[in-house]
């Protein structure tokens, strides 16, 4: 039995299986419904297992059933953003999707990892059409954000990435909330190594990350930090790490708000989100997150 499971083997699927193995996280089944596209791209990975010395398998199937016991599934079915598109304009078109798929997990046993867009609406969704406990739905959203912050800010300072932590909450869209607080350079606040316009710059660079790729490649939608994000946060629940990454979850009244997912810092383990942490807010962060979340639960009832 492999202990994760891939849903879904485009751009996305399939380098998220590539950077698990890579960093020898575990067992892998990649699953799609097109006839041995999983089996194929499996292969083609472990014939560089003896060159990058992978410790697990990779493995492909085009039966949803040899998915069913692993203890994390990442769900990256779905149709991506093109040129002019937003993320919420997939929402409708994803939304069977994941419909379907929530449906044949009702009764799963592991934690599902949704990297499928929009992914503050798509772990709504599964989560509902599921029935899983929102503690063992989670999705990618403020850690791909934070990553890209990290990057922008270590680019800026030239400095590793590896002595920056950045945190960024709220809704996975240009209206995410970089916390400039909780980002720092070894301990060191950034604000007090960049002047407020390269900062702002910086934060705006975050926010509008994805367009921007989007629209320099004239393709579909990024997928490289996407996937190292999802490798990041699987290796976290499986290992049991207890790290703090800030997933998109169904939040439970923090800061006021229920029934709608956005992105918290929590600690995650092996049985999902064991414990949420709320950042100390401003009144006006508050409230923008407030809006955010009137706009997803105005936008989900729609679909």
């Amino acid at each position: 039995m492999a202990n994760i499971a891939i849903i879904g083997v485009g751009n996305v699927g399939a380098n998220t299986a590539f950077f698990i193995a890579e960093k020898n996280i575990g067992s892998v089944v990649m699953y799609d419904i097109q006839d041995g596209l999983a089996q194929g791209k499996a292969l083609d990975m472990m014939e560089a297992a003896p060159i990058r010395g992978y410790q697990y398998g990779i493995s492909g199937t085009n039966s949803v059933d040899d998915v069913a016991d692993a203890s994390v599934t990442v769900v990256a079915a779905g149709t991506v953003r093109e040129p002019g598109t937003k993320r919420d304009d997939l929402f409708t078109k994803n939304a069977e999707i994941i419909d379907g798929i929530a449906q044949s997990m009702k009764g799963y046993a592991g934690t599902v990892v949704i990297a499928t867009e929009p992914v503050d609406l798509m772990v709504m969704r599964f989560q509902e059409k599921s029935g899983l406990d929102a503690s063992r739905v989670v999705g990618l959203g403020g850690v791909l954000d934070s990553t890209r912050l990290r990057y922008a800010l270590s680019r800026e300072l030239g400095i590793t990435t590896e002595n920056i932590t950045a945190t960024v909450v709220g809704r996975h869209s240009d209206q995410m909330m970089p916390l400039v607080d909780y980002s720092r350079v070894n301990g060191v606040p950034v604000s007090t190594l960049m002047d407020e316009v390269h900062l702002a710059q910086v934060l705006d660079e975050t926010r509008n990350a994805g367009d921007l790729i989007v629209e320099m490649s004239q393709r579909s939608s990024s997928f490289y930090g996407p996937s190292a994000a999802a490798a990041d946060v699987v290796q976290a629940i499986v290992w049991d790490t207890k790290r703090i990454l800030p997933v998109s979850f169904v939040w439970d009244g923090q800061y006021g708000i229920a029934g709608v997912a956005m992105s918290l810092p929590t600690v995650l383990g092996f049985t999902g989100i064991e414990r949420v942490l709320e950042p100390k807010l401003s009144q006006d962060q508050v409230q923008n997150l407030k809006t955010s979340a009137d706009e997803l639960t105005s936008i989900y009832a729609k679909a």
